[in-house]
């Protein structure tokens, strides 16, 4: 349900300038009432933040922030609280922003249309597809294990196309071996043995099996 709030711009002027958003998945709705009266400066710099996703890759969570003033039409991209597009000065407030994400550089766009009057739509695409819609696909290509050890948490993804191993956002190396029902891909964390291993399902829609194995235990697989 949307949640609406009212700031009163000044003690002289009583005009109300309200905001109201909603998020839905991979759109965020940014709704903006008409006034006269322009607010001031102070006030649009704290409604300027329209936008936050968080994007699940291989190398970690990445936290990605948009602003975006509806006024001045500034775009400012944040990826991880570090600022990679600003533009200050824009004609038009519809548009697009593409940017990198993560080590292996992949490809994100957010997306700016304008819905009705002063609403506008935020969506976010990562490689040509929609956030969830990517999400959906890689959930099919890739498994994920969170662990803890040493004091310290882990999170570990296997890409299924690849054979690529990653921990706490830094690519393995790894060495496969056959085993008699299946595979055994190993690698270490820290001083603990640590293996993925394949097996097939038996059943043709679910394929191969992954389970990892830190010290003999294996871990359960998490779902993002």
């Amino acid at each position: 349900m949307p949640i609406l709030t009212s700031l009163d711009l000044s003690r002289s002027n009583q005009n109300l300038y309200r905001v109201s958003r909603r998020q839905c998945h991979d759109r965020i709705y940014l709704p903006v009432a008409s006034e006269k009266a322009s607010p001031p400066y102070s006030l649009e710099k704290m409604t300027d933040l329209v936008a936050v996703w968080e994007v699940a890759l291989s190398d970690g969570v990445h936290k990605i922030e948009f602003e975006h003033g509806t006024t001045s039409g500034k775009r400012v991209v944040y990826v991880d609280g570090k600022e990679v597009i600003r533009k200050e000065w824009m004609f038009k407030l519809v548009g697009k922003e593409t940017f990198c994400v993560g080590a292996a550089k992949t490809k994100a766009t957010i997306n700016i249309d304008a819905v009705s009057g002063f609403a506008y739509e935020y969506t976010l695409e990562i490689n040509g597809k929609s956030l969830k819609k990517y999400m959906e696909n890689r959930s099919k290509t890739t498994n994920t294990w969170v662990l803890h050890l040493d004091s310290e948490d882990f999170r570990v993804v296997l890409e299924k196309d690849t054979l690529d191993v990653w921990c706490n956002g830094k690519k393995m190396e790894t060495a496969g071996e056959f085993v008699d029902d299946g595979t055994e891909t190993h690698f270490n964390i820290g001083n603990h043995d640590c293996y993925i291993k394949a097996v097939s399902s038996g059943k043709r829609k679910e394929g191969i099996i992954h389970s990892l194995i830190v010290d003999n235990r294996e871990i359960p697989e998490i779902v993002e």
